[in-house]
């Protein structure tokens, strides 16, 4: 009886087979750039939260000071999370050059075609509500595409400058840190401006994160395009 319950009828199963013909996937994120993309998660949730609290540590310690390493343990954490962060990304620099083409997108948006921007305010209507069907892209769609190389490429790069300026302060002249991001502190006139452009930059990115996975849940959903999944299994699928 159970097994009877769990049958389908001839309609049924004509009607799902309809559907599957409906779905096309394609191969769109290799695996490099997936496991790049989960390591940045992992990495940047890192200096977000040990960042916070090195802006605002504990004023009472659990013990004396002398016999408390936290802060340490923290600093030490947010720094080599930062060089994971930062050697990631020069990889996936280098695999945009290797890779295949929705590899190169996040570096190189065609800011220059009228077309796409046309296509950026487009999604942006559908993101508010004002268009009745989305749109279907292989690769990023270009409101996304926009976000992320301003934001979070952009951004990353002022992250790993002013964070490395502040790291060779602790090393002085002759540090690698020092010869390559040490300039920015007289640029800016001290480390304190340093910091808060920083931290600045790290509630921008923050923002973006939130926005990010916010728009990933709702294509997911509205879309009908696999959008979570396919940064797990690189095929984007089309259920229409």
């Amino acid at each position: 009886l159970l097994k009877d319950a769990y049958m389908l009828s001839d309609d049924q199963t004509k009607e799902l087979d309809q559907q599957a013909k409906r779905v096309k996937s394609i191969y769109v994120f290799q695996a490099p750039v997936r496991i790049w993309h989960w390591v940045t998660v992992f990495s940047m949730l890192v200096m977000i939260v040990t960042g916070i609290f090195i802006g605002g540590p504990f004023l009472v310690q659990p013990a004396k000071d002398a016999d408390v390493f936290l802060m340490g343990y923290v600093r030490f954490a947010h720094f080599a999370a930062a060089y994971i962060f930062t050697i990631g990304l020069v990889a996936r620099a280098y695999w945009a050059i290797v890779g295949n083409e929705h590899s190169r997108q996040l570096f190189l948006p065609p800011i220059f075609n009228f077309q796409w921007w046309s296509e950026v305010m487009f999604e942006f209507r559908w993101y508010f509500f004002l268009e009745d069907q989305p749109k279907k892209y292989a690769g990023h769609n270009p409101l996304a595409l926009a976000m992320m190389f301003y934001f979070f490429v952009f951004g990353s790069l002022v992250m790993i400058a002013t964070g490395f300026a502040l790291y060779s302060e602790a090393f002085g002249p002759g540090h690698w840190s020092h010869a390559t991001f040490g300039w920015l502190i007289p640029l800016f006139g001290d480390s304190q401006t340093v910091r808060m452009i920083h931290r600045l930059v790290m509630w921008f990115q923050i923002s973006f994160i939130t926005v990010h996975i916010y728009a990933a849940v709702r294509e997911d959903i509205m879309s009908r395009q696999s959008i979570i999944s396919t940064m797990v299994s690189g095929r984007r699928t089309f259920k229409d």
